[in-house]
């Protein structure tokens, strides 16, 4: 499943739903969680499933909550008859969540985006979920529950940036993903209005490695689609790497515009292409 931005989309607001579907983002999350105070859980729950029997332009995930409030349980069954084309799984502690939650889904599984870095619990856990990549279509982390957790004011220093133990768990996160060989997705960035915001922090996730995004408005998404979308210079630089080592294949180290390359570089442009392929279903 390729995607750049995911949008999330409060579960008791189905109006928002179709607006959703024509706005930017590559997938939607339809929230169960956060978003939905505990006396319209319920309704939230019978919102999501109705908007998921809607004609879908986009693949729609949708964030139950978490196992130990009885996500499994209490949302699950009757999301999963709605078919969603993912499950985003909250507060999750490690590999033995995602197979508790694949299990629960019985014959019928969909890829899962676990939300791996809520609770401090779930910090040495990050190296499991290589464990069960084939159940992942992603792993992202967040930077506001787990704050709350410890006691901490802020996961930001006055200029936006993280303060450096919420750098950590960012960086932990990324290398999991990437550990796990799934798509390594960026979280929310929550100023709305913070447009050249947004774009320096879309543009830094993917320099650090982060290869998609989570959105909390529309106006969000079409920045982040740019920021995770390869330009045509980089393909055409990319393309050029690839072609040279395929007219010198037992070169180790070519020189390219000046500039040393080797196997590194080679992979990296490849996994460029392939990417930009998908994208763009070219062939």
């Amino acid at each position: 499943m390729e995607f750049r931005s995911l949008l999330f989309v409060p579960g008791d607001r189905p109006e928002r739903f179709r607006k959703a579907l024509d706005s930017a983002a590559d997938g939607l999350i339809l929230d169960l969680e956060d978003s939905v105070a505990p006396s319209r859980k319920a309704d939230a729950r019978q919102a999501v499933i109705e908007s998921l029997s809607l004609p879908r332009s986009k693949p729609v995930f949708v964030r139950i909550n978490p196992i130990p409030a009885g996500g499994l349980e209490t949302d699950l069954p009757d999301v999963l008859k709605a078919k969603p084309d993912g499950i985003v799984l909250p507060k999750a502690d490690g590999a033995k969540d995602v197979l508790n939650l694949t299990d629960a889904m019985g014959d019928s599984p969909v890829p899962v985006l676990p939300i791996a870095t809520e609770t401090p619990r779930a910090l040495f856990k990050l190296d499991t979920y290589e464990d069960v990549s084939s159940s992942l279509c992603g792993l992202t982390w967040g930077a506001e529950d787990l704050p709350a957790t410890i006691g901490a004011s802020s996961s930001r220093e006055t200029d936006g940036s993280y303060t450096p133990p919420f750098e950590w768990v960012r960086s932990v996160a990324l290398f999991a993903a990437h550990a796990a060989g799934v798509k390594a997705v960026e979280t929310v960035y929550p100023d709305i209005k913070d447009i050249d915001g947004l774009t320096a922090y879309a543009a830094r996730a993917r320099r650090d490695g982060f290869t998609a995004m989570m959105a909390i408005h529309p106006s969000q998404c079409q920045i982040i689609n740019d920021a995770f979308t390869p330009s045509d210079d980089e393909i055409a630089h990319a393309m050029k790497i690839i072609e040279a080592f395929q007219q010198n294949p037992d070169a180790g180290a070519l020189q390219i515009d000046g500039k040393m390359v080797d196997a590194p570089h080679e992979k990296q442009a490849r996994k460029l292409v392939a990417q930009w392929k998908q994208l763009t279903g070219q062939d």
